[in-house]
C-alpha cells in the first residue's frame, strides 16, 4: 500500500519525505487556505519536495473552466495529479484529461456507483471518504470493499485512494481489503509507528544500557 500525506504544510511534507515512507501528497482548497499562502506557490513548492504524485484540485464547477484550470496546474510540475470533483462535469473533465495522459484524482466519492463512473472515465485514482461516511453512521470500509470487488471484477486500472482517514485503524482495514493508497494527515502516518509495548521495550533497553556506563561513540 502506498501512503500519501493529506496536507499542505510544507514543513511536515519535507520531514515525512526524508523518511522515505511517503509516496505522494494530496491537497485541497481547504488545506491550502489554512496556510494563508498563494495556492499555486504552495502546490509548486510541494511538488519540489516529493517525487510522487501531488494532487491539486480545480475549483471550477463547469467542464470548460475545469479544463482551463487543469492546464495551469499541469504547468506547475510534471508530478501534478489533477484533482476533480465527482460530478458529471468533473467526470467529463477526467475523461478528457485521461485521454491526454494526465493523471487524475476524482474526489468526494461516497458510493460504489460513483466509483464505477470514475473508473469508466479513466481516473488514475478514486478517493472514497471513509471518515465522513463513518460520521453519518455508515461503515466507510464497506464502501472500500465494494469498490475493490467491482474494480477487480472488470480489471479497472483506477487505484483506490482511501481518503478522510482518521486513525491507524482505518489504514489497517484498508490494507486488509487491498486498497492501493491511503492518504492521511501527517499525525496519522507517524502514529502508525507507535505501540505501547515498543515504548516500554525501548525504555527497558535504555535503562539497562545506562547501567553499563558504556558508549558506542
Amino acid at each position: 500500500m502506498k501512503f500519501f500525506a493529506d496536507t499542505a504544510d510544507v514543513a511536515d511534507i519535507a520531514d515525512l519525505a526524508a523518511t522515505g515512507l511517503m509516496d505522494g501528497v494530496t491537497t485541497n482548497p481547504s488545506l491550502i487556505a489554512k496556510s494563508g499562502r498563494n495556492f499555486l506557490e504552495v502546490v509548486k513548492e510541494i511538488c519540489g519536495l516529493v517525487d510522487g504524485p501531488v494532487s491539486a484540485e480545480v475549483v471550477a464547477l463547469d467542464h470548460a473552466t475545469m479544463m482551463k484550470e487543469a492546464a495551469v496546474l499541469r504547468d506547475l510540475a510534471p508530478n501534478i495529479c489533477v484533482k476533480l470533483p465527482l460530478t458529471i462535469d468533473g467526470l467529463k473533465t477526467c475523461k478528457a484529461l485521461s485521454a491526454e495522459g494526465v493523471k487524475t484524482n476524482v474526489t468526494l466519492c461516497f458510493s460504489a456507483n460513483q466509483a464505477l463512473l470514475a473508473a469508466k472515465a479513466g481516473a488514475t485514482y478514486i478517493s472514497p471518504f471513509v471518515g465522513r461516511l463513518d460520521d453519518i453512521g455508515h461503515d466507510g470500509m464497506e464502501l472500500i470493499q465494494d469498490i475493490r470487488t467491482i474494480y477487480d471484477n472488470y480489471d479497472f486500472k483506477t487505484e483506490i485512494l482511501v481518503a478522510s482517514v482518521r486513525s491507524p485503524v482505518h489504514v489497517l482495514a484498508a490494507a486488509r481489503i487491498g486498497a492501493d493508497v491511503a492518504t492521511m494527515p501527517p499525525a496519522v502516518i507517524r502514529a502508525l509507528a507507535g505501540h505501547a509495548l515498543t515504548d516500554k521495550g525501548l525504555a527497558a533497553f535504555m535503562a539497562d544500557w545506562a547501567k553499563t556506563g558504556q558508549s558506542i561513540l
